[in-house]
């Protein structure tokens, strides 16, 4: 039984010598990052497809059981909106092979404008990408959520090619007026989503964003630890990515929600330690 916990990115500027040591090469941060978390989510391929040897050091500073949700480009999700982009596919998934069995799923990421009307595109695109790979879709127009037809469309198109809905979760993030530049900066640019809790497949990804206080971020999670439990004891195996406006404070939140969720399970396989970030001392 394993639950998978990550963040948004393995690179912060204010986890240096907090969460990973400083100074620490490039080569070395993913490495660090993964003694504190084992996944992470993909989003800087949105904006540029990886060289296949960059990829292949990302493997080489993870386990094995290590999963990445690689976003796909944006040429081709936005852009192209799923149209017309099957060599753009095969290059960006050439790219990311070296990743192997670490590639946990490709994230297709929806622009809000991408509606129920654009769902046949979806199904044409799912149908014709590699049954190699799983695929986990997140839509950001309201009327898959506000419209009992559209919701049931979308379910069948992902349940064809046992895709995954990927639910982002903001509802902690505008459930009261922000208190810091980074939240209000978050309130202008994250999307107001509708809290959707039903898994689809049998592994489960959810993105979930908190506040800058921990105990908001915390409180805002519950229904997750709920959830989370419920599929792991259902035979799930799912993957949970936990954001703050900052950040700041991240890979020790994901740790924290795994925590909670072994709580209740003590049977669920620990998280690795992380690595001591200082230098060692005999006191």
């Amino acid at each position: 039984m394993r639950l998978h916990v990550g963040c948004a990115q393995w690179n912060l500027k204010s986890w240096q010598g907090r969460f990973v040591p400083h100074p620490l090469p490039p080569q070395e941060r993913l490495r660090a990052y993964a003694r504190w978390c084992n996944a992470v989510e993909g989003n800087t391929t949105f904006y540029a497809t990886p060289t296949r040897e960059t990829v292949a050091t990302w493997a080489a500073q993870t386990d094995p059981d290590f999963r990445f949700v690689i976003k796909l480009p944006k040429r081709i999700t936005h852009e192209r909106r799923l149209a017309g982009n099957d060599e753009e596919l095969r290059i960006f998934l050439d790219a990311v092979e070296p990743l192997g069995s670490r590639l946990h799923a490709l994230w297709i990421q929806l622009p809000g404008s991408f509606s129920p009307a654009d769902t046949p595109s979806l199904a044409e695109f799912l149908a014709r990408a590699p049954r190699s790979h799983r695929y986990a879709v997140e839509v950001r127009h309201p009327g898959f959520f506000d419209d009992a037809a559209a919701t049931a469309q979308l379910e069948e198109v992902l349940g064809t090619v046992a895709a995954e809905w990927v639910p982002f979760d903001t509802t902690a993030l505008f459930r009261s007026p922000p208190t810091s530049d980074m939240e209000r900066d978050a309130w202008t640019r994250k999307p107001r989503m509708p809290l959707r809790t039903l898994a689809l497949t049998d592994r489960p990804i959810v993105r979930y964003i908190g506040r800058d206080a921990t105990e908001q971020t915390v409180e805002g999670w519950r229904h997750w630890v709920d959830a989370v439990t419920e599929w792991l004891r259902e035979g799930r195996s799912p993957t949970v990515f936990i954001h703050t406006p900052d950040n700041a404070e991240a890979p020790e939140l994901a740790r924290r929600f795994h925590d909670a969720v072994r709580a209740r399970l003590p049977e669920l396989e620990p998280l690795p330690q992380p690595a001591p970030v200082g230098p060692e001392t005999l006191f």
